[in-house]
């Protein structure tokens, strides 16, 4: 480990074997990031998400090896990493230098873009969710057991303007890289909780809210339903949907028509097609 010469106060680190990078590999588990309070944020975008949340990284690792000068990968515009990574000196974060292959062994993305920052754990609690206003709208999501879908689901809610998402009996966690990555950042921009189911629903009815679960069980599609004033949609996990107490505790139990061959859709994708159906609504008003 020496000092980068192009900034004598920044470390530069070779070798894969360095400590510091184990330490970031082991971020990618679960209980180390429950152990430690914190987790991994890759990428220009990700990264600049979270800044503009208020979020504060602890250390950002850059391959400048990696960096696109011309501010784009392919077609897609990606950003000027040189003016996040100055956006963060002037922010007084701590800068270490990766070498390409000491990068690459860290990286935990495909066509990485050279930087990967080290943040403060994700997630409020219940407690910490507001319910303001009379159009307050929650997308709970229950035992989803695949961080893609998690991530996904964030990414919807950020667009469609949702309040909050809880994430009841959750399999992974809010600082899963993998929710991150596919969140592409809105994990940061979007109130985030995670609580059993039991807890989930005191605090809906604490908080006078009406619950919109989804299930093939019922012939009520979900396009006849009132999505306006304070409203819950829920979903169930990828293999067994929705379970008896969040179904028993609903208000309405709605389906989304299906004209093929398949008896389900992917649990992101439902989320996404109820969700814009009670925008829909909102926007009519």
């Amino acid at each position: 480990m020496t000092n980068a010469p192009q900034h004598s106060r920044e470390l530069t680190i070779t070798s894969a074997a360095n400590p510091r990078l184990k330490a970031l590999l082991g971020l990618r588990r679960r209980r180390t990031r429950e152990e430690t309070g914190q987790t991994l944020v890759e990428g220009y975008e990700e990264i600049g998400l979270a800044l503009s949340a208020g979020v504060r990284p602890g250390t950002v690792y850059v391959c400048e090896e990696l960096f696109s000068p011309a501010g784009r990968a392919g077609s897609q515009d990606i950003g000027h990493q040189d003016d996040l990574l100055a956006r963060l000196r002037d922010d007084r974060v701590e800068v270490v230098h990766l070498s390409r292959s000491a990068f690459e062994k860290v990286s935990y993305r495909e066509g990485p873009d050279g930087l990967i920052a080290v943040v403060d754990r994700i997630g409020v609690s219940l407690a910490d969710l507001r319910v303001d206003g009379p159009d307050h709208l929650t997308l709970l999501s229950q035992g989803v057991e695949k961080p893609g879908n998690l991530g996904a689901m964030l990414r919807t809610a950020d667009a469609a303007g949702v309040d909050a998402v809880v994430a009841a009996d959750p399999v992974t966690d809010w600082g899963n890289p993998n929710v991150v990555r596919a969140s592409k950042g809105t994990v940061f921009a979007v109130p985030a909780a995670s609580a059993t189911t039991a807890e989930a629903l005191e605090w809906i009815r604490a908080n006078d809210i009406r619950l919109v679960v989804t299930t093939p069980e019922t012939d009520l599609l979900h396009t006849d339903v009132d999505y306006t004033g304070r409203v819950a949609i829920a979903v169930g996990s990828e293999k067994h949907g929705a379970d008896r107490t969040l179904l028993d505790a609903a208000t309405h139990r709605v389906r989304i028509p299906m004209r093929g061959k398949a008896n389900s859709l992917n649990v992101a994708a439902s989320a996404a097609i109820v969700l814009y159906e009670a925008v829909r609504q909102r926007d009519d008003r």
